[in-house]
């Protein structure tokens, strides 16, 4: 089958016997002119333009009759043998104008032969089936069939390739390339379009509603993946069909796919030139430039002649300018955090609305990590000067320095946290600020905990936070609580008076009640840090006012004034503290919830000793 449609590059012998040595190659007069005349009949009978129904009209030879499609091609190969032959021996000869008439009618039919296979259904040479198709034989039939009525694929293959290399052997190349590559280009162009791939000019891209540019984006990125396949296919299908010649198959892919694929890459760069930005566009910047750079290589391989090195230059443009959009975003990001000149803060020392949106935009960052290392490789990280001086504790000048964006991260974050420390400035109560810095920093660290913003910071940044924020916690309990600690005997079952013991528990009673007061309206969201900051409390003051309580209730219980100076028992005092930062307990001069005194007048001894203090 080979033989009978691609040029061997060793003639075959000849089949005639040495007669007529003028004609050293080729045939014989005699024999080339009938073999014009014989090839003329059997090519007569598919003429296109004939009034018979098979000839012309819809027929198909290569759909009706493969033995016949064989044929014919056999006949057309012997005809233009016959016509070299006889230009050789005769270029004058008669028959080279029938000849040539029935060569014309030959390539008539078999343009339209070329146009019904590369327009047939898409189960015969559908690209995305031929990219991932076996580049075998291609006169394997695997038998499957391409659709009702049509051949199966391998079958739709052969006979492209044998209608083209017996076109282009035939001097016919022009009308090949010309019916080839508008068919092809035409369905190329038509499945972009299907896939939502837009041509849009830098104003239209200004002018849309972000909600509506965010559609385009999101078609965009669902249609890379389909339209490199699709350009895969077609890049198959070209060195397959122009086997004969790299060359002219690699323009006529260019001619096909050139456009759809500019247009396909040109529409990111367009995006990242948006003037108008808002603060999520980012993420869909990433997502362009993750979507070409997990297809650069294929991008490099396919499209990697002259004649396409448009559609790299415009992938690679836009790889740039994604690039470059992103950090002038990140710049901006870092901007608007230090510029926030908002001085309101949040209600009892909880988390400001600062915090929540820059840690919720730093943990979606955080999931293009690879994305954005590709992006700041080549960013220069802040002075070390810049820095807070911890920020390097531990670290040794050998050691390899931290990858780029791991400093960005980090940088972003100590941004956020100078803010933050402005903003604590504005509680009036230095107790509240402490507590504010603790909250926040607490949502800090939960938050890079629990997403990326772990692998990119490491765990010995979590380590060095998580200490910053016990700090915190520490100074604000010290400076809310330490006066009712210290209206405590340093020993609490040291002996003492009644009445100094008296006088203590009155001290107690009035530094607890304001502690009280003014916690009462704090706040803290996070569970842990809550439970941390109470069971810390209970320790520290639960525990020293039972001791103080069983060593000398009983001294002053005795008197009338001493029992009511008693107002609270271990009990009672475990109880408030229990309620603590959840949310405002109280408004006003006094809980109205806060049960009656545990002992009184009427009520001279406490139930026995409830109190047992946790180890911790």
């Amino acid at each position: 089958m080979r033989s009978l449609c691609f040029r061997s590059r060793v003639p075959p012998p000849s089949r005639t016997p040495r007669a007529a040595p003028a004609v050293p190659r080729g045939l014989p007069g005699s024999s080339a002119e009938g073999m014009v005349e014989s090839s003329a009949a059997a090519i007569a009978k598919w003429d296109p333009e004939s009034p018979s129904p098979r000839a012309g009209g819809a027929g198909s030879i290569f759909m009706e009759d493969r033995a016949e499609a064989l044929r014919f091609l056999q006949c057309v190969h012997d005809l233009r043998k016959a016509m070299h032959s006889l230009v050789a021996e005769n270029s004058g000869s008669e028959m080279l104008l029938q000849g040539q008439s029935s060569m014309q009618i030959a390539m008539k039919r078999l343009q339209k032969e070329l146009y019904r296979v590369l327009s047939a259904d898409g189960a015969c040479l559908d690209p995305e089936s031929v990219s991932v198709r076996s580049t075998g034989s291609i006169c394997e039939d695997d038998g499957d069939s391409g659709g009702e009525g049509l051949p199966p694929p391998s079958m739709a293959m052969t006979d492209l390739r044998f209608i083209v290399e017996c076109m282009m052997s035939s001097g016919y190349s022009k009308e090949c390339i010309a019916i080839y590559t508008v068919v092809r280009k035409s369905i190329v162009d038509n499945a972009i379009r299907r896939l939502g791939v837009e041509q849009f000019s830098a104003s239209q891209v200004n002018a849309m509603g972000w909600e509506v540019l965010e559609v385009k984006v999101k078609c965009w990125l669902d249609a890379v993946k389909a339209a490199m396949n699709l350009f895969a296919g077609e890049r198959i299908l070209c060195d397959h069909s122009f086997f004969a010649s790299d060359s002219i198959g690699e323009l006529c892919f260019a001619e096909i796919c050139g456009d759809g694929a500019t247009r396909l890459f040109k529409f990111p760069a367009i995006v990242a030139r948006r003037s108008k930005k808002s603060p999520d566009m980012i993420f869909c910047l990433l997502d362009m430039y993750a979507a070409i750079s997990e297809n650069w290589l294929e991008i490099e391989l396919m499209f990697a002649f002259d004649s396409t090195s448009g559609v790299r230059s415009e992938a690679l443009a836009s790889l740039v300018r994604l690039g470059e959009s992103v950090q002038a975003m990140l710049t901006e990001f870092k901007s608007t955090i230090h510029r926030d000149s908002s001085k309101s803060v949040a209600a009892g020392g909880g988390v400001h609305r600062l915090t929540v949106y820059t840690m919720d935009h730093l943990c979606r960052l955080a999931d293009y990590g690879d994305t954005l290392a590709d992006i700041v490789t080549d960013c220069s990280p802040p002075a070390k000067p810049s820095l807070p001086e911890d920020y390097f504790d531990g670290s040794d000048s050998d050691e390899a320095p931290a990858p780029a964006i791991s400093l960005q991260m980090a940088w972003l974050i100590l941004v956020l946290l100078c803010k933050l420390n402005g903003k604590a400035e504005h509680y009036r109560d230095i107790s509240v600020s402490y507590l504010f810095l603790a909250n926040n920093l607490q949502h800090i660290v939960s938050k890079v905990q629990a997403s990326n913003l772990r692998y990119l910071l490491g765990e010995e940044w979590v380590a060095r936070y998580a200490r910053k924020l016990r700090q915190f916690a520490e100074n604000h309990e010290r400076v809310a609580w330490g006066e009712v600690a210290a209206s405590l005997p340093e020993d609490p079952r040291a002996a003492i008076s009644p009445a100094e013991a008296t006088e203590r528990f009155r001290r107690f009673n009035a530094r607890f009640e304001e502690a009280c007061r003014r916690e009462g309206t704090r706040v803290v969201p996070d569970p842990k840090l809550r439970e941390e900051m109470r069971a810390s409390l209970e320790r520290k003051v639960v525990r020293a006012y039972g001791e103080f309580y069983d060593a000398h209730w009983l001294t002053v219980g005795g008197e009338t004034s001493g029992a009511i100076s008693i107002k609270y028992t271990p009990e009672d005092v475990g109880y408030y503290l229990a309620s603590l930062f959840s949310e405002p307990a109280y408004s006003g001069s006094e809980p109205s919830s806060w049960p009656s005194p545990a002992v009184s007048a009427s009520s001279p001894s406490p139930s026995p000793r409830w109190w047992h203090p946790r180890s911790h």
